[in-house]
């Protein structure tokens, strides 16, 4: 059966990203620190973002980027990707943003597959920038090097080039509700990545849907290590924070120290994390050596959290910890567990494995993957397993030039189906299981990986871990495990991996295999690339 979210609906406005965040600026408001570049400690108020906004889309306008036109960033975070950002999205145009890891080839294939007519850089990968372009024809006068000496030394316009003569922000105009605001391109963990379409209704709606849930304010102040080239850091952070005029730290790189230090150095109150640096909080012995008493809430999101590894999180920081769910499809957030822990719906905290309640103004339901039978919501503990499927007005307007990828997704009612397997309780509360096609199979069983992960990063002597499905020499699909060894502690061996996971799971799930590596491949978002792993499988 479908669940609607507990919470009350949120408005919605038939507003673009830019008027939405920066249109009800008040004059109180101006002055407020909104960007604080931490490698540099310096800072950007609201009123200076804005007005370097505007003349950005000027300079943009003035270069022939517009409606209809796509511009490709590329670049870590700063002040300036805020900046290049919205002034892409101010003067019409839309931003298709791109890993910093990208290769060359990467670049020129996502530049190619969005038609990107103009790319935005910075000097430490402008060498990458030029021979996508290059490859795909975008002349040099529209590479874009935001920290670079400039067009008349180089070629190449600068920050200065498009600020410097002030122009007016254009006057343009299309529908929200159907005008590109963003091509991301997705992750590509199971797959070839496809470029999702997401509307600036669909940016607005997120948003509006999750700010009521972070609980953010202008006392708040948020350290940004996720990337904003990623929709997590792009909505969850940058444009949840701006709208709230909380003041956003921000870090261009994870780096365990520096994280640490500049969470007691700027009294970070709020953190948004990936799984792979809550096992670092968890573990790592510099930890002790900070103030991080201003931390109220850090929220984990990208890929599953394990409860107890979120727990000693939380202790450790003297925070609460929750965590969400969502995909790029979905811009990106469909369900979280709300700041005050879910009391207000559950009348207690609900369980930190879970991935909280459906989002306002949506609803979702959970379906038998091989059926399609929906599963109804249990009286008591949690429902049968099915694959999670949600609908509301973050949803993706589709796959760029892939109807039938379109199709596959989202159905005929409007739902998307997510290709995670779920369960629910009685209050709509979610508990993602695993993703459908990541469940390896075995001896008819499923077993699912995210289970076995959470398993192995509770033991001391293992620093992180990855399962896939591998074959043994008859050919049956087995769980086998890459393993990062934990330094300074005795070194485990890969029997004793595999009977540490015997000792706590059912028979069909145990390790059969185990591989150690020095580290487990992973996207920016934190998700673990498991096609790179399953080539060495």
């Amino acid at each position: 059966m479908t669940f609607a979210s507990p919470h009350p609906p949120v408005t919605i406005p038939e507003s673009n990203v830019y008027d939405y965040l920066f249109g009800g600026l008040s004059d109180a408001e101006l002055d407020l620190p909104a960007l604080t570049d931490a490698l540099s400690d310096t800072t950007t108020t609201y009123g200076e973002l804005r007005s370097r906004v505007d003349a950005f889309a000027g300079g943009l306008a003035a270069r022939g980027i517009g409606v209809g036109s796509v511009v490709g960033l590329l670049a870590p975070n700063s002040s300036a990707f805020a900046v290049a950002f919205h002034g892409i999205l101010r003067a019409g145009a839309t931003a298709t943003t791109i890993n910093v890891l990208f290769t060359p080839a990467d670049v020129a294939k996502q530049l190619t597959a969005s038609a990107a007519s103009m790319i935005v850089t910075i000097s430490a990968l402008a060498d990458t920038a030029r021979v996508a372009a290059e490859q795909v024809g975008i002349p040099v006068a529209a590479v874009i090097v935001l920290d670079g000496p400039g067009e008349a030394e180089s070629g190449h316009p600068g920050a200065a080039d498009l600020l410097g003569p002030n122009l007016p922000a254009p006057q343009v105009e299309f529908d929200p509700a159907t005008h590109l605001a963003v091509l991301p391109y997705s992750s590509g963990t199971t797959a070839d990545p496809k470029g999702v379409m997401l509307t600036h209704r669909n940016l607005v709606a997120n948003v509006a849907q999750i700010r009521p849930l972070q609980g953010m304010t202008p006392d708040d102040v948020i350290l940004a290590v996720l990337p904003f080239f990623h929709i997590y850091g792009m909505t969850v952070l940058l444009n949840a924070a701006l709208h709230a005029r909380s003041r956003l730290v921000i870090m261009p790189r994870f780096d365990l120290v520096e994280f640490l230090s500049n969470i007691a150095t700027y009294r970070i109150t709020m953190g948004f994390i990936a799984p792979p640096v809550a096992v670092a909080l968890a573990k790592h012995p510099v930890v002790d050596d900070y103030d991080l008493s201003s931390m109220k809430v850090m929220m984990s999101g990208a890929a599953p959290l394990d409860a107890e590894l979120g727990s000693k999180v939380a202790t450790r920081l003297g925070c609460r910890m929750v965590q969400g769910y969502g995909m790029s499809e979905l811009s990106p957030v469909s369900h979280v567990i709300p700041s005050d822990g879910g009391v207000a719906v559950a009348g207690e905290e609900v369980p930190l494995s879970s991935s909280g309640f459906t989002v306002p103004n949506a609803e979702s339901k959970l379906i038998d993957p091989a059926t399609g039978a929906e599963i109804p919501l249990p009286t008591e503990g949690l429902s049968e397993p099915g694959e999670l499927l949600f609908r509301g007005p973050n949803v993706m307007a589709g796959y760029l030039n892939n109807p039938s990828a379109t199709a596959e997704t989202i159905d005929s009612d409007g739902f998307l189906h997510t290709g995670d397997i779920a369960q629910v309780d009685r209050f709509g509360c979610v508990y993602i299981v695993d993703r459908l096609k990541e469940l390896i199979k075995y001896k008819g069983y499923q077993v699912p990986p995210a289970e076995l992960e959470a398993l192995l990063l509770t033991n001391d002597r293992i620093a992180d871990a990855a399962v896939v499905g591998a074959h043994d020499a008859e050919g049956e699909e087995v769980p086998k495990a890459f393993v990062v060894r934990q330094a300074g502690t005795e070194e485990i061996t890969a029997e004793e991996v595999m009977e540490f996971v015997a000792a706590h799971v059912a028979p069909y799930k145990k390790v059969r295999q185990v591989e150690f590596i020095d580290a487990i491949p992973k996207s920016a978002s934190g998700k673990i690339l498991r096609k790179d792993l399953r080539v060495r499988a």
